[in-house]
């Protein structure tokens, strides 16, 4: 049987979470963002372990020598534009992370819309050792027009 004190208490429990939810790392200035927030990164886990993790693997510590790790990847923090226009458009030829040189061609993937290279980039900056906040699909499209061919 449920009380009006159990029914306030549910509220109380329910307020927090999302409260706090609002506040995990990764989510600083977000604001009412946050819902969008969530909904970016969790449909970006999806789209990352379906497109990028079988090279670049789940922890995102990379493969080898042969694919860079994204996890605690100076590469990353420095080039946010060129990794929006690497999920798309891939890359050839050599690029440095963290002092280490690789020349494994990455293959783009052109079939993704700009919404889901937003929630695959906002994933990947706010997960391991990233907490870069949201990157909206308006940044996406930006960057993406941008992009060489």
């Amino acid at each position: 049987m449920i009380t009006n004190r159990s029914a306030i208490l549910v509220i109380i429990i329910g307020s927090f979470s999302i409260g706090w939810v609002a506040c995990a790392p990764g989510n600083q200035n977000q604001g009412e963002n946050s819902v969008k927030f969530q909904q970016y990164f969790v449909e970006g886990e999806v789209l990352y372990k379906q497109h990028c993790a079988n090279c670049h693997q789940t922890d995102g510590a990379g493969l080898g020598r042969v694919y860079p790790p994204l996890n605690k990847s100076d590469f990353m923090h420095e080039n946010l534009n060129e990794v929006i226009c690497l999920i798309k458009k891939g890359k050839q030829g050599e690029i440095l992370v963290n002092g280490v040189m690789y020349n494994q061609p990455m293959a783009g993937i052109p079939s993704l819309t700009d919404l889901e290279v937003a929630e695959i980039t906002t994933y990947i900056y706010n997960s391991w050792s990233h907490q870069q906040g949201l990157v909206d699909v308006s940044v996406a499209t930006s960057v993406l027009k941008e992009c060489m061919d």
